[in-house]
């Protein structure tokens, strides 16, 4: 009987409609949209965020400021403020929200990072909400929708790039097909991977960008920036293995390699999230 009824309580749980207020992450940094860009470049560098959140002075969401929007600026003194680079969030969450249906709008909205605020009516900032905050839980409560071979939902057409690109054409790249980051092949194999905060964090094209002059420099290579040492799987290993390295890592994609080394595959966040509604 005891068996029976913790079966039962284990299902009511996993069944249980689950709130953003529950895995939201409250302690998230925010930003005034009167503070200087630079201190918004700085947090989003140092802290290693995906977004951050911009607000009035009474603390009401107005935007937010990604990686890709800290790109336009390279000087250290720039005047900019953060209203004058910030963007809309593409979509903005509430606490009590059914984190379910939070989560297939951001995947809809083709977003991994979401602001919260209090209610649709109350815009006071109190938090964000990422992917990995719903992958987590689900890996607790239903382990059983992790046990596919990665083979099954990683992307097989891999859009990738060369130690020896420009870092100025990849950036583009980046900008034009809304990737953050790009694996590096040399010889058909998995060398590296390069992503806008390694980009960031070098501040190497920066001035491509912002000076006039700049824009003659010959840009440094991928090779200067990218990272080696790629955490990456084999088509064999089963999702719940790169799920668990996803949030514990906090990393965003995940290479997938043949026996010899060869760049077959990648699978990211919004890969992994989608099984779960299937």
């Amino acid at each position: 009987m005891r068996i029976a009824e913790s079966s039962l309580k284990k299902k009511a749980r996993s069944k249980r409609r689950l709130l953003v207020k529950e895995i939201m992450d409250e302690k998230h940094p925010f930003i005034y949209e009167g503070e200087l860009a630079t201190k918004a470049r700085a947090l989003i560098r140092d802290l290693n965020l995906r977004i951050l959140p911009a607000t009035d002075k009474d603390k009401r969401l107005v935007g937010k400021v990604s990686r890709r929007d800290i790109m336009t600026i390279s000087s250290s003194v720039s005047p900019i403020r953060v209203k004058g680079i910030m963007t809309p969030a593409k979509h903005v969450a509430t606490a009590e929200d059914n984190a379910n249906q939070t989560v297939k709008a951001m995947l809809r909205a083709d977003v991994w990072v979401a602001p919260v605020v209090t209610s649709a009516q109350d815009r006071t900032f109190r938090g964000i909400i990422g992917l990995e905050a719903f992958i987590e839980p689900l890996i607790k409560t239903n382990p059983e929708k992790f046990l596919k071979d990665i083979s099954e939902i990683m992307t097989k057409n891999v859009v990738y790039c060369s130690p020896d690109d420009e870092v100025a054409n990849i950036w583009r790249l980046m900008q034009e097909k809304r990737f953050s980051g790009l694996p590096v092949v040399k010889n058909g194999k998995l060398v590296g991977i390069v992503t806008m905060k390694d980009l960031l964090e070098s501040g190497v094209i920066l001035p491509t960008f912002e000076s006039p002059k700049g824009r003659f420099r010959a840009s440094p290579k991928v090779s200067s920036i990218m990272k080696t040492g790629v955490t990456a799987v084999e088509p064999e290993t089963k999702v719940i293995k790169v799920a668990k390295v996803m949030v514990s890592k906090n990393i965003g994609r995940v290479p997938v390699k043949d026996k010899n080394g060869k760049l077959i595959g990648i699978v990211d966040r919004e890969d992994v999230v989608k099984i779960l509604f299937k």
